[in-house]
Formats: C-alpha cells, sequence, structure tokens
C-alpha cells in the first residue's frame, strides 16, 4: 500500500502526487528555459521590437502553456507508472519518489515506460536546446557587430545567467533522463549516488536561479 525509504514510510498516492508534481515542474521548466531563450533573442536583437512582441497578452500564455505542457507529460509519466505492478519491500533509495527510482521498483516489463521517456526527451530536451541555440547563434551574431566593449559586455551579462542555468539544467537531466535506467539486475536498493544528488540540481536548484534571470 505503500513505499519505503530507509527513514520514512510514503503512501502509494502520495509517492504519485511526488511523481507528478517534480516531473511536472522538471518539464514546464524545460519550457520556460527555452520562451526564456525567445526573450533573450528579442531583447538583443530586435529591441525595438521587444515591448510590442513580450506584451503582457504574449508572456502570460507562454507561461501557461509551458505549465500546460508540463503538467500534460506529467500526468502520462505518472499514470503509466503507477499501474505497474509493485513488489518486495517496496524500498525507494531515494529522496524523493522520482519516477526512476520507483520504476526500478517495477515487477513487470517496463518497455512503454522507457519508450514513452525517450519520446518526451525529445519534446522536453532535444527540440528545446535546439530552439535555444538557434537563439543564441543570432544573438552571439547580433553581439559581435556592437562596435564598442562596453555594449558588448553589457549584452553578454544579459544572457549570462541564462545561459548558465541552461547549461546545468539541462545538462543534469540529459545525466539523468538521457538514458532511462531499467530495473537493475543487481536489486531495486542498488543506485547510485549522483542518481539521488543530481535531481536536486533541476529540482531545486535551477528554479530558485529563476528569478535571478
Amino acid at each position: 500500500d505503500g513505499f519505503l525509504n530507509p527513514r520514512e514510510t510514503i503512501s502509494f498516492l502520495a509517492c504519485a502526487v511526488q511523481m507528478f508534481l517534480s516531473f511536472a515542474m522538471a518539464g514546464t521548466e524545460c519550457v520556460l528555459l527555452s520562451m526564456m531563450a525567445f526573450d533573450r533573442y528579442l531583447a538583443i536583437c530586435n529591441p525595438l521590437r521587444y515591448p510590442v512582441v513580450m506584451s503582457k497578452a504574449a508572456y502570460v500564455p507562454m507561461a501557461a502553456s509551458s505549465w500546460a505542457i508540463g503538467g500534460a507529460a506529467s500526468v502520462a509519466h505518472t499514470t503509466l507508472t503507477i499501474q505497474l505492478p509493485f513488489c518486495g519491500d517496496n524500498i525507494i533509495n531515494h529522496f524523493t519518489c522520482e519516477i526512476l527510482a520507483v520504476l526500478k521498483l517495477a515487477c513487470a516489463d517496463i518497455s512503454i515506460n522507457v519508450i514513452s521517456m525517450g519520446v518526451t526527451n525529445v519534446i522536453f530536451l532535444g527540440v528545446p536546446i535546439l530552439f535555444i541555440s538557434f537563439s543564441y547563434v543570432f544573438i552571439i551574431a547580433t553581439i559581435l557587430r556592437i562596435p564598442s566593449a562596453e555594449g558588448r559586455k553589457k549584452a553578454f551579462s544579459t544572457c549570462s545567467a541564462h545561459l548558465t542555468v541552461v547549461v546545468i539544467f539541462y545538462g543534469t537531466l540529459f545525466f539523468m533522463y538521457g538514458k532511462p535506467k531499467s530495473k537493475d539486475a543487481l536489486g531495486a536498493d542498488e543506485q547510485d549516488l549522483s542518481d539521488k544528488l543530481i535531481p536536486l540540481f533541476y529540482g531545486v536548484v535551477t528554479p530558485m536561479l529563476n528569478p535571478i534571470i
């Protein structure tokens, strides 16, 4: 009826809620960072059009759609995960009910989960990274055409915080979700310390850096 970690017990429902919230926030952050790149692109490459394009009528739907997309993906993955049969001691060797950690407890084939995770990786990792990369190609080209060193420095500083968060956030996500892991042959309790610590970066550190951007 529930899962355990080495220190406390969590109900199946509470675990499902944790899975949903953590995945939804990560997915939302993926989309938001790509939209922030578009914001930086407009601010540097088309500054005169920026107030018109990035009006309230534009950025409110952009933010809302980010949450909607992240939430929808999280519902799909959480639903697929909670439908799996679980057996054994149901001990999660993780700080939270992270989806990859819960999948290791499944007593059934998780091929569908792995395939769906791969599709999600393309949507939430591949597509945003391409969009951000193309945005920064134009941004860097524009910055290099600025005649004054002070102007170039100011423009680079505008993007530095966003670029730092992009590297940290997507780097840790690629490490965790780029190759979804099936259940360990040595048992569900076996899990690297890095698999526990890395989610703290994309789940805690990068959202805290958003206000700085």
